[in-house]
């Protein structure tokens, strides 16, 4: 992307959206979020637009969203302020930085969910490794999410889907639900997309999806 005019100061305009001191996390979400309610993770939020209409469709759960690209953060967080009248309590929060070190950041089962939606397939082999679903970071999920919590996968990529749930199973992961047509789903009326995924659903892509419990 492009580097944003002015980015800095524009996120800087966003600070009561962005966790900045992520040392607070250590100790959990008191003072973080107004109220305390079970907290899901989307990981590389892109431009915002699945963690803003997740967090106005349930306003039960506090929603973290992390990107690492700081220019694309500045999108998601402006949208997220733009769109604050959505949102019936103040449940959502921004983090910039790398989805590696969450659990050096974040107590351990801490999470009820997790979100990876269209990341990055890395498709030559010798990357699989920076996969988001690869047993490595797998592992850094079990760590963070509460036992029995949820991992929740989408992407357009065919190889990635297949290369995820050879994971899962690796893993000893459930695989409690799982579409190689989300849209055509039962779960499509409930889905909330992201940017990418009306892209791709309005070229007639199919999206795959699958549900995970730790």
């Amino acid at each position: 992307m492009r580097k944003k005019k002015h980015g800095a100061e524009r996120i800087a305009a966003c600070a009561e959206l962005r966790i900045e001191n992520i040392e607070v996390l250590k100790d959990g979400f008191d003072g973080v979020f107004a109220e305390s309610r079970p907290v899901h993770m989307e990981i590389g939020c892109g431009k915002g637009n699945f963690a803003c209409g997740m967090a106005a469709k349930h306003p039960e759960i506090n929603f973290i969203a992390v990107e690492k690209v700081a220019d694309v953060c500045c999108i998601a967080l402006e949208k997220a302020k733009a769109r604050a009248e959505e949102r019936s309590g103040d449940n959502l929060r921004f983090i910039i930085g790398n989805a590696e070190n969450l659990p050096e950041w974040l107590p351990a089962h801490c999470l009820d969910t997790i979100y990876l939606n269209f990341s990055d397939p890395w498709p030559k082999s010798g990357y699989k490794k920076r996969r988001l679903t690869h047993r490595g970071f797998l592992e850094k999920y079990r760590e963070l999410l509460v036992p029995g919590g949820m991992l929740k996968f989408k992407t357009d990529n065919h190889d990635l889907f297949f290369f995820s749930l050879e994971e899962f199973e690796a893993c000893g992961l459930e695989i409690v639900w799982k579409a190689e047509d989300l849209h055509a789903s039962e779960l499509a009326e409930s889905n909330v997309m992201t940017e990418y995924e009306k892209n791709f659903s309005d070229k007639g892509q199919p999206i795959y999806s699958a549900h995970v419990r730790f």
